[in-house]
């Protein structure tokens, strides 16, 4: 058996990203056109795809609009997409936010509200509630990002300082049906945790968010602070008879393309190993864990013989200590390449499923046992890369970023180790 190591990851790749695609996950989970109007709402990177598709297979009359990220627009005809920053919200995320609140003013128990949500959506679909500023909103989401918290810790604060988001955009849309149909970007796929359930009811507290911003010595903004502090004015909780019809349907998550990538490396006459679809952690601790499984096949034929590919999905973070660039992913290659030191037999891939690792042109990247090799050629150090959190620049060094601008849909992070004889 002949196996181009690199171009089959990317193919397993490039299989996960079209599992994802609103075209093909969408449409089966459309609800029937309702009596009255229907409103077309919706947040995240895969916003503009999934409103398209909507628009597509619909029959009866429709509007709406939908906010996305700066590069992730879709044309569509009937359906207003707008763009806006991420992962740090901007002025143009707030003004979609309050349009589409007033869309959904004033409707009846016979029209129908279509949320289409996708990950990213919590840093687009951002309005701050009452006392707070964007720039408030800004200031903490950077002191997140940087933090190392998890997506569901950045969410719970999030949805704490939010006019929309935790259950509120259903809330608003009430006597109307709400159906929300998720594509899913977060470990364990809980829709109320998906760009901060704007139609979910919301389990979590006030308190909750502050105790975060507490475990990670986050005290600024100082109104941020005592907004969570004063706890007005709680998100819906379950049982708010105001979200009791909302239909919530997952049309697509990490597992199915995890097994979309398995189905590739079968037929390429390679045994897929799928460690998981919610992976957590820092990310260069979670590579330790990866290149530790990857021995163990390479030693012992255990936990599968080779050829065998390692495949993993969720959301790793990084607490931000350097000044280099690049996102999660190529942070979890860099400490894998590290820790394989060149392992024979080895090649990996990771990548953003949405086509953008953090805030820069790249997906991922790939590492080939040769890497330590052709790395110190070109005078690039790993460890001093780590240590800088600057994979971006060491795998743009080497010519093995991953490139695939924007998918038009997001299940999150994509990892494959592929370990041959």
């Amino acid at each position: 058996m002949t196996v181009d190591p690199t171009f089959l990851l990317r193919r397993m790749f490039d299989a996960a990203v079209a599992r994802a695609m609103p075209d093909k996950c969408l449409p089966p989970f459309l609800p029937n056109p309702p009596k009255g109007r229907t409103i077309v709402v919706g947040a995240g990177k895969a916003a503009a795809t999934m409103a398209r598709a909507v628009e597509d297979q619909w029959r009866g009359e429709l509007m709406g609009l939908v906010v996305t990220r700066y590069g992730h627009h879709a044309p569509t005809k009937r359906i207003e997409v707008v763009e806006a920053a991420h992962p740090v919200p901007d002025l143009a995320g707030r003004e979609a936010a309050e349009r589409i609140l007033k869309l959904v003013q004033g409707l009846s128990r016979d029209d129908l509200v279509l949320c289409l949500i996708s990950g990213g959506g919590s840093a687009l679909l951002t309005l701050p509630a009452p006392g707070l500023t964007l720039q408030d909103k800004q200031a903490i989401n950077r002191a997140l990002l940087k933090s190392g918290a998890n997506i569901a810790e950045m969410n719970c604060v999030r949805k704490h300082l939010s006019a929309i988001k935790g259950g509120r955009l259903a809330a608003a849309c009430h006597p109307a049906k709400v159906v929300t149909l998720t594509i899913s970007d977060v470990p364990g796929d809980d829709p109320a945790v998906i760009a901060s359930g704007p139609t979910v009811p919301d389990r979590t507290t006030f308190a909750d968010a502050l105790a975060i911003l507490t475990k990670y010595h986050i005290t600024e903004p100082v109104s941020v602070v005592e907004h969570l502090r004063a706890a007005s004015e709680e998100t819906p909780k379950p049982g708010d008879p105001r979200l009791a019809g909302v239909q919530t349907h997952l049309v697509a998550a990490p597992q199915q393309s995890l097994e979309a990538a398995a189905e590739v490396a079968r037929q390429a006459g390679v045994t897929p190993l799928i460690l998981g679809d919610s992976l957590e952690g820092e990310s260069r601790e979670v590579a330790l864990v990866h290149a530790g499984i990857a021995r163990q096949v390479v030693r012992h034929d255990q936990p599968a013989a080779r050829p065998c590919v390692l495949l993993s999905g969720g959301e790793t973070t990084v607490t931000v200590r350097g000044k280099g660039r690049g996102g999660r992913n190529v942070e979890f290659l860099l400490a894998l390449s590290v820790a394989l030191d060149g392992e024979p037999g080895v090649y990996a891939l990771a990548g953003d499923t949405d086509g953008v690792d953090g805030t820069e042109d790249n997906a991922g990247a790939m590492v080939t046992p040769d890497t330590p090799q052709r790395a110190a050629a070109r005078g690039l150090d790993a460890k001093a890369h780590l240590a800088d959190n600057d994979g971006y620049s060491f795998f743009s060094g080497l010519g093995d970023l991953v490139k695939t601008g924007p998918t038009l849909t997001n299940v999150n992070d994509f990892r494959a180790i592929l370990i041959l004889p």
